[in-house]
């Protein structure tokens, strides 16, 4: 028997409007929450339309679902993956054609999740556990008959064929999933061994991927309880926030007061670790508080898992700007020759509510941009209109701050406001100065007390003595 899909009915009022053109067909993304026994959709959004597409057809001449973008759809769904919270994930894909194209949907179908898998998991920072499901929901619907026909894709297989699965309606279905909201300080240093863009987005990975694994391994306290095997999730009473208590719809969703602490403690005793130290042109930091949430199902959800969903809100919402940045450093590459001293905001995050299911929605919005930019990009991605005013950018905090000289930027941060900066420090070539030195151990970054400097920093040319002495002391050899 195949997976069962339990869909909320606004997803099918959603679906059931969509209408493809004689000749054309509509994509679209499918998003939700998977669990061991069954898979959850809150979200249907059809991909955005791209300017000049449909000039590109008439040129062609070739049948539609030959002539999907992929590219285009894969970004797409690159851009939801980053707007939805912990617990959330794009699930699949589906395709409305005419009946003249639905003998070939499936083909199209296949080609295009595949596609958006491997896009996505190239970002992905955070390592897939044993219960993790890897199948992919794919939905036909005929346009004329509105006939709806459902089948999955195991992505860890290329070869694999599609599946039978059930879709079934249900209204309200995540209108009592248990909300979790976690504010995490957030003071990564990541050394740079060079300055062009392709090896500092290969150092900002490497390093990104190391403070991953240390969240992933963290403790995390749910509701005041720490997060253990398979325990139930809502024991006890849990807090209501104001914005539930004002909302009827909301009224059944309890909110949960997650922490997490990660251990600076070495591994087991006895075990012997590598270190490395190299030569580095700089380094980038990214300092602030972020805030986190994560929503679980409530289909006897189990607190590990719910640890989990928070723990991967956390990697992905710091990775996702990161990656903004870095996005940004490569456009502007031509005009700057590789890394330059400088410090800028990185996007804060703010949140909207979906329309009818009262989950939220996130997006990053840059120190220039205002609710209207959040609002236009809402529609955009998710096909919904968001009125500003439903925005709430009151979770992070972010002031505008001016570019310093020297080569050591700082991020000046008030007791009242969540600033997320990224620091980088670039060695000057015109001045003659020592080299910097990293210890990187083995699996992650080693950060040293250097007693000259009085802080926790990368020792200069001058304490590389004292490096080698700590490294001994840690029981860390070169």
């Amino acid at each position: 028997m195949g997976r069962s899909y339990f869909v909320d009915e606004a997803v099918g009022e959603y679906l059931s409007g969509l209408q493809a053109a004689p000749g054309s067909c509509v994509t679209g993304l499918l998003a939700g929450q998977s669990s061991p026994q069954r898979d959850f959709v809150v979200l249907a959004v059809q991909t955005p339309h791209r300017e000049s597409e449909g000039q590109l057809k008439a040129l062609k001449g070739v049948s539609p679902l030959d002539d999907i973008d992929v590219e285009w759809v894969t970004e797409h769904a690159k851009q939801v993956s980053r707007m939805l919270p912990g617990g959330l994930c794009v699930l699949g894909l589906f395709l409305v054609t005419p009946p003249e194209l639905s003998k070939d949907a499936q083909n199209a179908l296949k080609r295009l999740i595949f596609a958006v898998e491997k896009y996505i998991i190239k970002g992905r920072l955070w390592e897939l556990s044993e219960e993790d499901v890897t199948d992919r929901v794919t939905l036909h619907i005929c346009s004329k008959t509105k006939k709806l026909l459902c089948k999955t894709f195991d992505v860890k297989d290329p070869k694999s064929s599609a599946k039978p699965a059930d879709w079934k309606y249900q209204t309200g279905i995540s209108s009592s999933w248990p909300m979790l909201t976690c504010s995490v300080e957030v003071d990564l240093q990541i050394p740079v061994t060079g300055s062009s863009s392709d090896n500092t987005d290969k150092c900002m990975k490497d390093g990104l991927r190391r403070w991953a694994k240390q969240i992933e391994a963290a403790y995390c306290l749910i509701n005041g309880r720490q997060a253990l095997d398979d325990s139930e999730l809502i024991s006890g009473q849990a807090h209501v926030c104001s914005f539930q208590k004002k909302n009827p719809k909301t009224t059944n969703r309890q909110t949960l007061p997650a922490r997490i602490f990660v251990s600076d403690e070495q591994s087991e005793l006895g075990e012997r670790s590598s270190a490395l130290v190299q030569v580095c042109s700089g380094s980038m930091r990214v300092r602030g508080v972020v805030h986190c949430r994560a929503y679980i199902h409530n289909n006897k959800p189990k607190a590990r898992h719910a640890a989990q969903a928070i723990k991967r809100d956390i990697i992905n919402t710091v990775c996702s700007r990161v990656e903004m940045f870095l996005e940004d450093l490569c456009i502007n590459e031509g005009s700057q020759k590789g890394l330059c001293s400088g410090q800028q905001a990185l996007p804060r995050r703010v949140f909207a509510p979906m329309p009818i299911s009262g989950l939220s929605v996130c997006d990053y919005m840059f120190p220039d941009e205002s609710t209207a930019d959040v609002a236009e990009r809402l529609k955009e991605m998710l096909d919904c209109e968001t009125p500003e005013e439903d925005i709430d950018t009151s979770l992070e905090n972010n002031q505008l701050f001016s570019i310093i000289s020297g080569f050591e930027i700082t991020d000046s941060q008030d007791d009242d406001s969540s600033k997320h900066v990224s620091e980088i420090q670039a060695e000057n070539h015109k001045i003659q100065k020592p080299p910097k030195y990293y210890a990187v151990g083995s699996g992650r970054y080693s950060s040293f007390m250097c007693g000259p400097c009085s802080s926790h920093c990368s020792p200069c040319h001058s304490h590389i003595s004292t490096v080698f002495q700590l490294m001994e002391k840690a029981k860390m050899f070169v």
